[in-house]
């Protein structure tokens, strides 16, 4: 149990307490109560929360415009080259290249 605690169980515990009645004196001082950091902390979570899928659907609305233009292109320069012929030619002329030397 001392070593979870990283001491005397109990002295740490009334360290925690000590140390936690000093912040909260500072934190009342300043105007702050338990329930506004909750709050806020709450809040936060939220933000990155939206945020996130905020991202994701700001990603899928990038995709999308740039797949109306992309994909159909793609299809019709496949279809083109496939008529052409111009891939077998491609690959007739790597053919005859000589190999790679080897080291």
């Amino acid at each position: 149990m001392e070593r979870f605690f990283g001491g005397n169980p109990a002295l740490v515990l009334l360290r925690l307490a000590i140390i936690s009645l000093i912040v909260g004196m500072l934190l009342a001082a300043f105007g702050f109560s338990p329930f506004e950091i909750v709050e806020s902390i709450q809040r936060l979570a939220n933000y990155i929360y939206n945020m996130g899928f905020r991202a994701i659907e700001e990603f899928g609305r990038y995709f999308l415009l740039g797949a109306v233009l992309v994909f159909p292109i793609w299809l019709i320069a496949r279809v083109l080259k496939l008529m052409t012929g111009s891939g077998s030619s491609r690959r007739s002329a790597e053919a005859d290249l000589p190999p790679p030397p080897r080291h």
